[in-house]
């Protein structure tokens, strides 16, 4: 449920998609897990420059080579940065045992190889190169 007026998303996490794991990604179903473990996961990765990508629920979690970490909702192109060169970023979370909520940072969207990212405090866009983009677009 999308709050008005808001880039905060309330989502159930009971949505489920197949468990697959392997070299760089895994999957998780959304019924047994707490993003904010998720999220410091993932910042542990970036922080260790370890590309890898995780998917929960209708939610994707990246890290890069270079150190960058991203919290993404494909359906509604909403984005969070989760690190930056290895070091984490703050992000809002509520969550319980059935919903939570992020607290978004602006919007994306993928043209071919670029990663374009727009800051909704700032209004700042920023394209970024290097980004596993052609598999992103393959989970959204």
């Amino acid at each position: 449920m999308k709050l008005p007026n808001s880039l905060v998303n309330t989502s159930t996490a009971s949505t489920t998609k197949p468990s697959k794991r392997g070299a760089g990604k895994r999957r998780r179903d959304g019924s047994s897990f707490r993003l904010a473990d998720e999220v410091r996961y993932i910042q542990q990765r970036a922080a260790d420059h370890d590309g890898r990508i995780v998917t929960i629920a209708q939610l994707v979690l990246f890290s890069t080579e270079t150190g960058d970490a991203w919290l993404l909702d494909p359906s509604d192109q909403l984005a969070a940065r989760l690190a930056r060169d290895g070091d984490p970023e703050p992000i809002h979370i509520e969550e319980n045992d059935t919903t939570f909520a992020i607290g978004w940072k602006g919007r994306y969207r993928i043209e071919a190889e670029a990663f374009i990212y727009a800051d909704r405090k700032t209004g700042r866009v920023t394209t970024m190169l290097g980004y596993p983009t052609h598999k992103l677009v393959q989970i959204a």
